[in-house]
């Protein structure tokens, strides 16, 4: 029987999304290519094995647009004979590229994929890519099933807030405690293996170890707005900066391929993908699709919370983690142990594959089992995935 394992998993340092970031000097192409070249360096293969390439962006536009996943292997000195395509399943599109890329060589479609994302949001902005000309809510369609009209991101993460009962100050000490492991990890060297420095970065440039839940508390509301007030009265407008992801600019790849082509190319899997799914959620709430997703995979996979080492769930907003938390039951402690978005930072068509990247190693180093990563997408939908370690 087939199955699909991860035999290397490299990112980038996050940069800073903003111009003069450490990063934003770097082409999208080349900010992903890096992270294909590394993959293929550290485990030797021919790249003529390689089937396909299959990476998320989310902003495809300008840099990142024309399939970004064939300019960057291009980029990255691949034979022109491997193929590429772009996945956008917003923040979830380079999780989404490894579900895509273990159905392949589950199915015996294929045998050696790599799985990427990339996003260069100091490059390409988020949001750039709509217009008040072409924005994508407002079909007609979309107004007769929704007459009152989608909210942007950060009035949903407010409306979970509101929903759940999460305070200001238990997002702030949620956003501190970020900090703080990932800086953690950083000192103990815990992200060192999954790193290939780019640009002189070395490490997670978005990483604040001075932070704490009382300077946060100073931060000014986001989203405040006038018109979701009147509609929403139950916000209490405590969604930051400080509380909520970072923009970012990186990139990420895996390696992916079955047992039996691992052993024929003398590669040592590090997990197998054990379980897949996506669900679709309500696109008001949208970031909530992390809670049903999580419920799903569980009982597909026919394993118990309990028996889940390392949780990594999306840091979009801290609310949306929070929630997760009061329905799941989870260990907070085993959330998240090294940080996540808030920290790290969020490019978000890479995320998915540098959230898995992390996970991989960290299951390695920590001995655990089982992983769980999900994250919260745009339109109301999530991905969650179950690696096992091997080895």
């Amino acid at each position: 029987m087939r199955d699909a394992v991860i035999v290397e998993a490299v990112r980038t340092p996050v940069g800073k999304g903003k111009p003069g970031g450490a990063l934003s000097a770097v082409h999208p192409a080349d900010l992903l290519a890096h992270s294909l070249r590394a993959v293929l360096d550290r485990t030797g293969i021919d790249p003529e094995l390689v089937d396909d390439v299959i990476a998320g962006a989310v902003t495809q536009v300008g840099e990142q647009s024309t399939n970004i996943a064939r300019t960057a292997l291009l980029s990255a000195g691949l034979p022109e004979s491997v193929p590429g395509t772009t996945v956008d399943r917003q923040c979830g599109s380079s999780q989404q590229a490894v579900h895509f890329a273990a159905q392949a060589v589950l199915s015996g479609a294929q045998d050696v994929v790599i799985a990427a994302g990339v996003e260069s949001m100091s490059r390409v902005p988020m949001g750039s890519n709509v217009t008040a000309d072409s924005h994508p809510f407002h079909g007609a369609g979309l107004a007769e099933r929704y007459p009152e009209g989608l909210v942007p991101q950060g009035i949903s993460a407010e409306l979970i807030a509101a929903k759940w009962g999460i305070t200001r100050t238990a997002m702030d000490e949620f956003a501190s405690a970020s900090q703080q492991r990932a800086a953690q990890a950083t000192a103990a060297g815990r992200f060192a293996g999954q790193l290939a420095p780019l640009a002189g970065l070395t490490a997670d440039e978005g990483i604040r170890p001075g932070t704490t839940a009382e300077k946060l508390a100073a931060l000014a509301p986001a989203f405040v707005s006038d018109t979701y007030s009147r509609r929403f009265p139950q916000i209490d407008w405590s969604v930051t900066a400080g509380n909520a992801s970072q923009l970012s600019d990186g990139s990420a790849a895996l390696l992916i391929t079955t047992s039996a082509k691992a052993t024929e190319l003398a590669l040592t899997p590090l997990a197998r993908i054990h379980t897949m799914t996506v669900v679709g959620s309500d696109p008001l709430y949208m970031l909530t699709g992390v809670i049903p997703a999580t419920e799903k995979l569980l009982a597909k996979a026919g394993v118990r919370l309990d028996d889940i080492d390392r949780f990594e769930v999306n840091e979009a907003f801290a609310s949306v983690v929070l929630a997760w938390l009061q329905e799941t039951g989870a260990d907070p402690a085993r959330t998240n142990p090294d940080g996540g978005a808030i920290a790290l930072g969020h490019p978000l068509g890479a995320s998915g594959a540098r959230i898995m990247t992390t996970l991989v190693h960290g299951l390695r180093s920590g001995g655990g089992r089982y992983g769980l990563q999900t994250m919260c997408e745009g339109g109301g939908m999530a991905n969650a995935t179950l690696l096992e370690r091997l080895g």
